[in-house]
Parts: structure tokens; sequence; C-alpha cells
């Protein structure tokens, strides 16, 4: 019997999707285990495969397509020999698709994601029997075919897609094209979605932007983006935040992670070269340990309190932020915790993640030392209930003993959730912290 294959949700915060391309013909045989097509999310790129087997009689969203609402049927599946129906299956003969994820942690695009990310990740255990991906409409309603990623470049080059001619199969426009369009020095976007938004436009209920008259082009908002900028209004709308501050003083870290690193292996799987950040996340999941009740989530039912120390660390990548997860990090070593982190990183930039490594966390770090930044205050990451700010360690005259010396300090400043953390509590927490990192010593024991 004819089945219609839906859109899947393939994350806990994925309410449309694009369908980025099918990997199967009208008229193929599929089955089960089979790649059938590729989804853009809000997060990421993701393979779908297939659980059932039939022939894909009709495809009903084409490549291309951007906004395809969650269980809207992209596709009809058959059996073999059945004969195709002229559109969509009958709601009887439709089988929902189950999310990707059946037991979702709660969502983490970091505001330092998270939530994290806009380059291609592979589904782990996609299970869906279909689904598809967007590249856009010219101004006369045309389609252009385009990959995710040339998409992307496009936007972010300013270059019109309706100049170009693909070069990849049927005339898609793929990453090489826009490298091309680049270097000789395309038109930039004149379509007429870049024009001026009409004030009447605007949704009920929220102030009217004024219009823009100043030279501009419009660069449309990639799903990251979009999740980014509602999760971040829904935080700092919903969550009543304050923010405590304090100065650490990191000359004694610096001076063990110097003594640390001389005893690595010059090569080899067990070489490590451990950072600053990397002694912020133990020392933080080591504080979290000491002081547990801010480890905690608000909901309406009751406090949780979470029994593992996972740490959400913000790492950015090319179209936001995405926040990896150091799992239980107050059990592991720091060399363990460097190769870790190195490697989240290294595939959040390239979109290798999967959604388990970036997707719950129970404390989130976003840490901007590294561009020289003196002191910042970063948003928190629902359903969590604080996060650290971390900024640069710099010289600074401090004074002791009534005598004034130089010390290298970095200003770290806490967010927290006031319904879950109350003012002393957050205080103590980061004097632990501090406590914990100016005797660096003790993350050894």
């Amino acid at each position: 019997m004819a089945t219609n294959i839906l859109m899947p949700a393939l994350s806990p915060t994925m309410t449309e999707g694009t369908l980025a391309r099918w990997l199967k013909k009208e008229g193929e045989a599929i089955r089960a285990g089979d790649i059938i097509a590729e989804i853009e999310t809000d997060k990421a790129t993701m393979e779908v495969e297939a659980v059932d087997e039939g022939v894909l009689g009709k495809i009903l969203i084409v490549d291309g397509t951007e906004g395809v609402k969650v269980n809207e049927p992209i596709a009809v599946m058959v059996a073999e020999g059945e004969a195709v129906p002229a559109g969509r299956a009958p709601p009887t003969g439709t089988t929902a698709t189950p999310p990707a994820a059946a037991n979702p942690v709660e969502p983490n695009p970091s505001p330092a994601a998270a939530a994290g990310t806009a380059t291609a990740t592979k589904a782990p255990q996609a299970t869906q029997p279909g689904t598809s991906s967007g590249n856009g409409q010219d101004a006369a309603g045309g389609r252009i075919f385009v990959s995710p990623l040339a998409r992307r470049m496009a936007l972010q080059a300013g270059i019109d897609l309706r100049g170009l001619k693909g070069s990849g199969p049927n005339g898609r426009i793929v990453k090489a094209d826009i490298e091309a369009a680049q270097h000789r020095g395309a038109p930039a976007s004149t379509r007429a979605s870049d024009a001026t938004p009409s004030p009447l436009a605007a949704p009920i209920g929220r102030p009217v932007a004024p219009a823009i008259t100043a030279p501009h082009k419009l660069v449309p908002h990639s799903s990251m983006r979009k999740v980014i900028a509602r999760r971040l209004t829904e935080a700092k709308s919903t969550i009543p935040h304050f923010y405590v501050s304090m100065d650490v003083e990191i000359d004694a870290l610096n001076t063990l992670i110097a003594e640390l690193n001389a005893k690595s292996p010059k090569e080899g799987s067990n070489a490590y070269l451990i950072t600053i950040n990397d002694m912020v996340i133990k020392a933080t999941a080591a504080t979290l340990r000491r002081v547990p009740t801010v480890n905690a989530s608000w909901t309406d039912e009751g406090m949780v309190f979470y029994d593992d120390v996972d740490i959400s660390v913000a790492v950015a990548i090319p179209d936001g932020l995405i926040t990896p997860i150091i799992r239980n990090a107050d059990q592991k070593g720091l060399a363990i915790i460097s190769r870790e982190m190195k490697d989240l990183a290294a595939r959040a930039r390239a979109g290798k993640l999967k959604p388990e490594e970036y997707q719950g966390g129970g404390f989130s770090i976003s840490n901007m030392g590294m561009f020289g930044v003196s002191e910042f205050a970063a948003i928190i990451n629902p359903p969590q209930a604080a996060i650290l700010a971390v900024a640069a360690g710099r010289k600074r005259p401090v004074v002791k003993d009534d005598a004034i010396v130089i010390a290298t300090v970095m200003t770290c400043t806490m967010a927290v959730d006031h319904r879950v953390v109350d003012g002393a509590l957050g205080a103590q927490w980061l004097r632990e912290f501090r406590r914990i990192v100016e005797d660096p010593l003790s993350l050894l024991l």
C-alpha cells in the first residue's frame, strides 16, 4: 500500500527544514538502511536512512525546497509493482516518521548554541524513510539548484545565485562555482527578496522596525542563525539573569600548565598540550562537585539537580556557535579533557559532531580570552542555570601584604538563573572556583 514519507524531526528544536537533495530517484528501489536524502535542519545537514523497503514512487518536495514543515509529506513510497498515486497517498496510508532522537535531550544551541550548526553533520542513527532540503528561488519563482554549502558561501559573499551557471549534476551550483564567482567578482545579490520590508508586514504584537534607507545588501538568515536568535531572545526574556564577577590570578596556573606540557611525549597517542581553557573546564567541573546546587535547571514542576557534571563549551563556527560537551568532566584528567576538547572543536568546525555531542550539558563555559577581551557577560544556555564567561589573563598591579606586585589576572563573570541560584550561592560558587584556579595543584588530587 502506498505510504507518505514525512518530513522528519531530526532535532528537538526542529519545526521545519530544507531538503538539500534526494539521493534516490523516482522508481528506484529502497532497502532498509539506504541513505535516501539529506535534510538541512536548524543545526546541521543530516543524512536520512530508510527504515522500510519499497520503491520511491513519487517525490512531492523537490531538491532545494526550504521551510518544509515537520510531518509534511515529501514523497510517496509504494510496493514493488504497485501503481503510483497521482498525488500524495491517502491519510490512512500515511506513516509518521519518528524523530531521530527517540528520547531527545534538552536542546543546547549555545548562546555561548550551540544549537547548536550550519555546517554538515551526519546523523548517527537517523531512521527516517525520507526527507528534503532547500536551495532557494529566483525573483520569478524559478528554482535555483544549489548545494547547502554553496548557498551559505554565496550568502556570506553577497553573490547573486541567479547569475551563476552550476557545474554540478543537473546544473547544480556547487562550492567550486562560488569560489570561481568570487575570483572573477560576481555581482552582489539584488533579488526582490532583498528589498526593504514593508512595515505592514511586521508580525502583530512586535514593534515595527524602522525602514532601512542606507545602501545595503540583505543576507537571508540561515536556519541556525534563526534558532540562535529565537533561543537568545527567549533566554533573556524568560530567565531572570543576574551576574557575579571576580578577578582570578592565574600565574600559578600558567606555571603548572608549562610544567605539565614539558612532561608530555613529543608525539604519539599519549601526547597532549594543555591550555588554560582545559584548566578552566576542569576547575569548573571540580567547583560544581563542591557546590552541586548550581549544577541544576528550573522546571515548573520542581528543581532538577544533575547527577553528572557535563560541561558545554562554546566553539565558534562559520555561522554561529555550538557547544560540544565534555561529559563527566570532573572524573577526567587534564590530558583526556585536552584531547577530547581539541577533537570536539575540530569536528564542530568541520560539521562532524553527532547530536548527542552537543545536546544536553548542565553548565556552559564561554571563553573569549584568546581574543584579548577584558570582560564580558554571556547569556544563559537554557535549560541550564548558569554560564561562565572567561576573559583574557592580563598583567595587573595587585596589592599583596600591603605591597603592590604584578600578577596575571583574568576576570570571570558568571550569569545565573535567579530562580535556581540566589546571590549568595552564586558568589559562593565563584569564590570556590577562584580558590581552585589559584591553587591548581588541587586539580591533580
